[in-house]
């Protein structure tokens, strides 16, 4: 999580956006759909059409199963409009980085539902795909950041086009992404402006986040911006950052999660109670609900789970193998009171199992307390069955 600026209004975002923001200028062109259609030409010979998606779509835009779509820009799903996309397709983004992404902005809906023997899938055009192809799926929602004051609809903007989100709407809802895989994306503009395999900002308890994978991607896997959703089924594989990042006051949860760690990697979960680039303006701190993970790392003596920034939160129920450190806690007495938490009592790590895991707890955080007051239940810790959940629409996995 990087810098960014908060802004009383969106006219306010986007006036500064363009003074100060130090993204790339993004050209948006409303309603830009190119179709390029291709005649094979030959007698019973077939027809396929191919269509260009990027630009501003103020009106709801249903993709069609019997159509090729190539993401060559910035797609943004404006408020009241809903992208719908049909179970099975497959979208391809052109390998230009972080400038092909799909935006759905505030107000705005996606309606992708696959099922397990028919995913959808958002992946990379390139010959030869890899991570960081493209910028992957981003949700921009209207529910509560603690960058903000509490019970303000004031807004933030994301890393990467300065988009619009926050509020203080904790049901609000950005639709439903449902059996769907998001392959290669991810990556940076620079190192204060980065997109995930799915970006996740301040998107609300009614939205539905289920059954969903980031393969190969060349930032977070996941990363939570505030917000209060409460996702599901969670596949990272090979994530060249972490596979699963929260901050800004992420109230939400996550239940059943497969992580699994590939040669470069970083964190399986990075945990954050606010923002350290901004400030806590909210005055509160992350404090998720993390039950049913399974963890398999790369057996290079790396960590797990860094919690920092205060972080809050419950982790239920985890498996972490081959790992150098199970939990690493950082904080001071002053900002960051991570340590605080545990003394607290809200932040606690129940029925955990290690498996080759050198050092289970490090304590970084100026107060002094025993691993039994923060973790619990050692050995009683079964993970989450993904050979079961799992099954038909996962690539990748061990």
């Amino acid at each position: 999580m990087k810098n960014k600026f908060l802004f009383l209004g969106i006219a306010a975002a986007l006036f500064i956006a363009c003074e100060a923001d130090d993204t790339s200028d993004i050209v948006i062109n409303d309603s830009s759909v190119t179709n390029n259609t291709t005649n094979n030409g030959t007698t019973g010979g077939s027809e396929s059409t191919s269509v260009d998606l990027n630009g501003l779509y103020s009106q709801d835009l249903t993709l069609d199963a019997n159509t090729e779509y190539i993401i060559t820009g910035p797609v943004l799903i404006a408020d009241g409009a809903t992208l719908t996309i049909p179970a099975g397709m497959t979208i391809k983004a052109e390998p230009i980085g972080v400038n092909a992404y799909i935006a759905i902005q505030q107000g705005a809906k996606i309606n992708a539902v696959g099922t397990a023997s028919n995913p959808i899938v958002f992946t990379s055009n390139a010959a030869n795909p890899s991570s960081g192809n493209w910028g992957g799926v981003v949700l921009l929602g209207k529910a509560p950041i603690n960058s903000t004051p509490v019970d303000s609809e004031n807004i933030a903007t994301s890393e990467v086009g300065a988009l619009a989100y926050g509020g203080n709407v904790p049901n609000d809802d950005s639709g439903i992404i449902k059996y769907a895989r998001i392959e290669y994306a991810g990556g940076a503009i620079d190192g204060n402006a980065e997109l995930n395999g799915l970006s996740v900002y301040a998107v609300g308890n009614q939205t539905i986040i289920d059954y969903v994978e980031v393969y190969e991607g060349s930032d977070d896997g996941f990363e939570f911006f505030g917000g209060t959703v409460e996702a599901k089924h969670l596949v990272v594989v090979n994530a060249e950052d972490d596979s699963i990042d929260w901050t800004e006051g992420f109230a939400g949860s996550v239940t059943d999660a497969y992580i699994q760690h590939g040669t470069s990697h970083d964190k399986a979960f990075e945990c954050d109670g606010y923002n350290t680039d901004f400030s806590n303006e909210g005055g509160y701190y992350s404090n998720p609900t993390i039950t049913n993970v399974t963890v398999v790392g790369a057996n290079d003596g790396s960590e797990a789970v860094r919690l920092r920034a205060g972080t809050q939160g419950t982790f239920t129920n985890i498996v972490l193998n081959d790992f150098g450190k199970g939990f690493r806690l950082d904080g001071d007495a002053g900002d960051n009171p991570t340590g605080q938490g545990v003394l607290d009592d809200v932040l606690n790590i129940i029925d955990v199992t290690f498996n080759a895991v050198t050092t289970t707890m490090e304590n970084n955080t100026g107060e002094v307390f025993n691993e039994s007051d923060l973790i619990t239940g050692v050995g009683n810790g079964t993970g989450t069955d993904i050979a079961t959940w799992g099954a038909g629409w996962t690539v990748g996995i061990n």
